[in-house]
C-alpha cells in the first residue's frame, strides 16, 4: 500500500509566473514534489488570468493542482479548499500587508493544520506592530538576515528558521563569448541606435515607486555626461508603462536618452535569455529605497556579473559577505526617512546621494575587464556557498517534514492551543 503523501496548500503569486515570489514558490514546490513525499494544491494569484479553470501541472499530474484566484484569494476560498482538499500544511509567502485576512482567521485554520509563513521585511526600525501577525504562525521562515533579526527581536516565541532565496546556477551562469555575441546580434542588434561598443549596465526590476526607476534614469544621464553618451548604456528589463511606476519613455525623451543610451526590454523572457543579458552587462544595478532581498542581483552574481546596489535590506548581504569580501559596489544611504501609513506605522526608506551613485557607476565603468571578472567570479562563489540551490531545496523538504512531524494535522494536530488565559 502506498504511503500517504503530505498535502501542502500554497498561497502566493502564481507559481508559474515570472515574478520573484512566483519563481521562489515554484522552486520550493518542485523541491517538495521531487522528494516524493508531498503533494501540492496551489492558489495561484497576483496576475490577470485568462480563465479560472483549475489545472494539473503536466510534469507532476495529480500531485500538483493549481487553482487561479484574484489577489491571493479570500476566506471563503480558503475555507472551501481546506475542507475539500484536507491539506496537512498551509504555506504562504510575500509581503505581510496582503495577509491580514488570513491571520484574522488563523484560529479556524490552525486548529486543523499548521501555518508556515515565508517572510521578508525590508528595513528597520523593529516593527513591533507586527507582533500579533508573527504570533499567528506555527513557523516563520525568514528570507534575509535583516528579516531574521527582526522576527527574533519582535516575536522571539515564534518558531523561526532562516532560508534565504536561491537561484539555479545551472541556468544563471556565465556563457561562452560566442553565445553572448550571437544573443547580442539576435536580440539587440536590430534595435534603433544600438551600439555594440557601449559598456552596458543592466536593471531588471518592476517599474514601481520603491524601485526608483525614474531616479535611476535621471541620474544615469548625469553619469553619461561624465563618461560620454556613446561609451556606456543601460538595459532596463521592465514595463515602461506599468501603472505602479513612472512613464519611463517620457523620461527618456525629456532627458535626451532616446538615442540608444537606454534600451527597453519590455517582453517577458525565459530565464536562459535573462542569463545572457546579465552576461552582456558590466554590472547589474539596484538602487531601491526598500528591498527585502532582490532576486535579480543574486541572479547577476550567479552569472559572474558584479552588482551596484544600495545598502538596504537583503542587498547588503549579497554585495559583501561576513568577512567583508565585496562582489560589487555598495552605496550607503545618505538619508533614512521614517515613512508609513495606517497598516505600517513606521519603516525606514533609504535614499541615496546622486553624486555617490554617479561615482559608483564611474568606478565600475573604469574597472578593467580583469577587475570586473574577478568581482564576478568571487560573486558566483558567494552564491554557491551561501545561496546554494541544492541546499535550498533540501532544507525546505527537511523543514516541512519536521513541521508535519511536530505539529501534525486534523485528527492528530499537536503543538497548538485553541485557547489562552490572559490577565486583564
Amino acid at each position: 500500500m502506498r504511503k500517504k503523501k503530505i498535502k501542502v496548500l500554497t498561497i502566493s503569486d502564481h507559481p508559474l509566473s515570472p515574478s520573484g515570489v512566483g519563481t521562489q514558490a515554484k522552486y520550493i514546490i518542485e523541491a517538495l514534489l521531487q522528494s516524493g513525499k508531498f503533494e501540492v494544491v496551489s492558489l495561484g494569484g497576483a496576475i490577470k488570468h485568462d480563465n479560472y479553470n483549475s489545472g494539473k501541472v503536466q510534469e507532476y499530474g495529480d500531485d500538483w493542482i493549481i487553482h487561479p484566484v484574484d489577489g491571493y484569494g479570500n476566506p471563503e476560498i480558503v475555507r472551501s479548499i481546506i475542507r475539500t482538499e484536507k491539506p496537512d500544511i498551509l504555506w504562504f509567502m510575500t509581503d505581510p500587508r496582503f495577509w491580514g485576512w488570513l491571520w484574522h482567521m488563523e484560529d479556524e485554520v490552525r486548529s486543523l493544520i499548521p501555518m508556515v509563513y515565508y517572510h521578508v521585511w525590508d528595513n528597520y526600525p523593529y516593527p513591533h506592530y507586527n507582533y500579533p501577525l508573527y504570533q499567528s504562525n506555527d513557523l516563520i521562515v525568514t528570507i534575509s538576515k535583516v528579516t531574521d533579526d527582526i522576527v527574533a527581536t519582535v516575536s522571539p516565541e515564534v518558531n523561526r528558521i532562516h532560508i534565504p532565496h536561491a537561484v539555479d546556477t545551472e541556468v544563471f551562469k556565465k556563457h561562452s563569448p560566442a553565445d553572448v555575441q550571437a544573443f547580442r546580434k539576435n536580440a539587440f542588434a536590430k534595435m534603433q541606435n544600438y551600439n555594440p561598443d557601449r559598456k552596458y549596465f543592466f536593471w531588471n526590476n518592476r517599474n514601481a515607486r520603491r524601485k526608483q526607476s525614474g531616479t535611476l534614469l535621471w541620474w544615469f544621464k548625469d553619469f553619461l555626461d561624465v563618461v560620454g553618451h556613446d561609451n556606456a548604456g543601460l538595459i532596463m528589463h521592465t514595463d515602461p508603462k506599468d501603472k505602479h511606476g513612472q512613464d519611463l519613455k517620457r523620461i527618456l525623451k525629456d532627458r535626451g536618452l532616446d538615442q540608444g543610451q537606454v534600451l527597453l526590454s519590455d517582453q517577458k523572457l525565459p530565464p536562459g535569455s535573462l542569463s545572457l543579458i546579465y552576461d552582456m552587462a558590466i554590472a547589474t544595478i539596484n538602487i531601491a529605497d526598500a528591498e527585502g532581498f532582490g532576486l535579480a542581483t543574486l541572479e547577476s552574481l550567479s552569472c559572474e556579473t558584479p552588482i551596484v546596489v544600495s545598502m538596504t535590506g537583503g542587498l547588503q548581504e549579497q554585495v559583501k559577505d561576513e568577512n567583508d569580501n565585496w562582489f560589487g559596489i555598495g552605496i550607503e544611504p545618505s538619508s533614512k526617512a521614517i515613512i508609513g501609513g495606517q497598516d505600517i506605522p513606521y519603516i525606514y526608506e533609504d535614499r541615496l546621494n546622486k553624486q555617490e551613485f554617479v561615482d559608483a557607476l564611474v568606478k565600475m565603468y573604469n574597472f578593467s575587464n580583469e577587475e570586473r571578472c574577478e568581482l564576478g567570479r568571487k560573486g558566483r562563489e558567494h552564491v554557491a556557498k551561501n545561496y546554494n540551490f541544492e541546499n535550498y531545496k533540501k532544507r525546505w523538504v527537511e523543514v516541512m517534514l519536521d513541521l508535519h512531524e511536530r505539529c501534525g494535522s486534523w485528527d492528530d494536530r499537536k503543538d497548538y492551543e485553541r485557547w489562552s488565559v490572559e490577565a486583564i
